[in-house]
């Protein structure tokens, strides 16, 4: 079996907030998702398809498994590991979530908006906490 290890995945994803509906003055919420299949936390993103776009990639998962439409902002640091043995190299992008609706399903089954603290907390792995930072500093930045 030829093996394809050193070739790594390119995916793309959002860290996707809003501005919180009971305050929206001041707080900050960050959408995250419950994958089943890995049983983890994390930041919308997926796989892109031949030729497709990253930005446009990443846009098209947050659709796919949010439910939200998003306005993508400055670009965030690009995070590499390994998955399942083989390299994974996602961009990422902050994008402030519009209109939309979560509908549980096969990849996604459960959606939930946190306050930065709350979400790094959630988050399952440390690379992902990193990039609430990141959208902090350039929210404030911009």
């Amino acid at each position: 079996m030829q093996t394809t290890n050193g070739i790594p995945v390119i995916a793309a994803g959002c860290v996707l907030w809003r501005r919180s509906p009971v305050d929206s003055e001041s707080e900050l919420e960050i959408c995250l998702v419950h994958r089943p299949k890995y049983d983890d936390w994390s930041h919308p993103k997926g796989k892109l398809k031949r030729g497709e776009d990253p930005l446009a990639g990443a846009v098209r998962e947050v659709e796919e498994e949010t439910g939200f439409d998003c306005v993508p902002g400055p670009r965030l640091p690009t995070v590499c590991y390994l998955a399942n043995g083989r390299p994974k190299e996602v961009s990422y992008w902050a994008a402030e979530a519009t209109e939309g609706h979560f509908t549980p399903n096969d990849e996604v089954d459960r959606l939930r908006w946190l306050p930065p603290v709350a979400a790094k907390e959630r988050l399952t792995q440390p690379r992902d906490q990193v990039l609430v930072d990141e959208l902090l500093t350039v929210l404030r930045h911009a």
